[in-house]
């Protein structure tokens, strides 16, 4: 399989996060647009969202010809004491992915997308995009946050044959540059592999520019990747005024692909460089009311077009 498009349901505003819940278009609406708007595949979203029968689930991508592709599952895993509940969740959610994908038929197989309980911590909330070593985790905890990252992998695995991949991102305990190379040397490249997101990356480090290396640093592990853009200006005006996540993402952080610092035709021909194949996950975060989403899935695709995708 070559490359293909898919885009999720946090370009319409289904956000995991607590203060985002509500205003959210129907999934059907949301799949029907995301149709429309050119792309094949999406994630599934915060688990209710949409069907959690795999025979309703299948039967609502069937007719519209989509792939599900994958499901974010967000866990708190620097304390110990979510690691039971959560592997209970990653397993519920990728038997749901696995039976669905397997009434479709599908050749590529969706990934659990696991994550930190991102935003949960205040002081990583509010100094996303700008964070330094004293607000990250000491030794112990990285032994906890890891051996539990492994733990809901692994459970994955057994339970579903699926992969598990760890998404970075600001507002969790795996944001920057370091912290995501941490997580990856504490753990197993057998049961965790990564999700590269752009955005996150550059938001995370502060701009684009150490994008391309990020790509050879992470290359071994990076198994799934979400395309979203950055906004450079936002980024600094994030820094100077002392945004939180949340402040950052309605000012724009992640603009419409081609807009911000992301090169997405140097990283599109790196992924074909590494014989990459499968999806590619468009992602625009916005909150709930923000901006018109139809209309930027439209444009997004429009630009990946242009750059031969």
């Amino acid at each position: 399989m070559s490359i293909a498009i898919g885009n999720a349901p946090c370009s319409w505003g289904t956000l995991e996060f607590d203060e985002t819940q509500g205003g959210t278009l129907p999934y059907d609406r949301m799949l029907d647009e995301l149709v429309e708007a050119g792309y094949t595949g999406s994630e599934l979203g915060d688990w209710g969202f949409m069907p959690t029968d795999p025979a309703t689930l299948a039967a609502a991508f069937r007719a519209r010809g989509l792939a599900l592709t994958g499901a974010f599952v967000g866990v708190a895993l620097a304390d110990p004491a979510t690691h039971d509940a959560g592997e209970r969740t990653v397993v519920q959610t990728a038997q749901l992915l696995a039976e669905t994908a397997a009434l479709l038929g599908q050749t590529v197989q969706p990934f659990l997308v696991l994550a930190d309980a991102n935003c949960t911590v205040p002081a990583r909330t509010l100094n996303a995009g700008r964070i330094t070593p004293e607000l990250g985790l000491d030794d112990a905890t990285w032994r906890t946050f890891a051996a539990g990252a492994e733990r809901l992998a692994r459970a994955v695995q057994r339970e579903s044959g699926l992969r598990a991949v760890f998404h970075h991102h600001c507002g969790g305990y795996v944001e920057t540059p370091d912290e995501i190379a941490r997580l990856l040397h504490l753990t197993d490249p057998a049961l965790l592999g990564l999700v590269f997101d752009t955005g996150h990356y550059s938001f995370g480090a502060g701009g684009c520019d150490s994008l391309p290396a990020a790509l050879e640093r992470f290359a071994d592990r990076i198994e799934y990747v979400h395309f979203k853009d950055c906004d450079a200006a936002v980024i600094a005006k994030a820094r100077a005024g002392n945004w939180d996540y949340f402040e950052s993402v309605r000012q724009g952080i992640f603009c419409e692909l081609g807009q911000g610092c992301v090169d997405f035709a140097a990283v599109t021909a790196w992924l074909r460089g590494r014989g990459y194949a499968g999806y590619i996950t468009v992602e625009q975060d916005v909150l709930p009311g923000m901006g018109t989403p139809k209309a930027s899935a439209l444009r997004n695709r429009a630009y990946l077009r242009s750059i031969g995708l």
